[in-house]
């Protein structure tokens, strides 16, 4: 399963009208935290199937604002959100994002 890079809060609002659950992740590029962090979500949308997207939040500050405003949760780096119709179900963020935790928020 790929995993889609949101640039745009056109894009952001298209991939949250998705009905159903998915993952949201915003990644910092220069942070060895979200790298370490990145590499977990990547391994779990690989052998999950889930739909998944990730925003940069340097390269595209609009859309990461954008999502904390659109969640009223207060923006973090690296930050991982589960989504089901549009709604937040899980949110975590820094060393907390592991395989394993993803794993158990979506099927919980």
């Amino acid at each position: 399963m790929s995993i889609a890079q949101i640039h745009s809060v056109d894009e952001l609002h298209q991939y949250l009208a998705q009905p159903g659950k998915k993952l949201l992740f915003k990644h910092s590029t220069t942070c060895p935290i979200s790298a370490k962090a990145n590499e977990e979500f990547r391994a779990y949308v690989q052998s999950s199937g889930t739909p998944a997207a990730v925003v940069h939040v340097i390269e595209d500050r609009p859309v990461s604002n954008q999502i904390a405003e659109d969640f009223g949760i207060k923006h973090e780096s690296p930050q991982i959100f589960l989504l089901e119709d549009g709604e937040v179900r899980w949110n975590t963020s820094h060393w907390k994002i592991t395989r394993d935790a993803i794993k158990e928020a979506v099927n919980s």
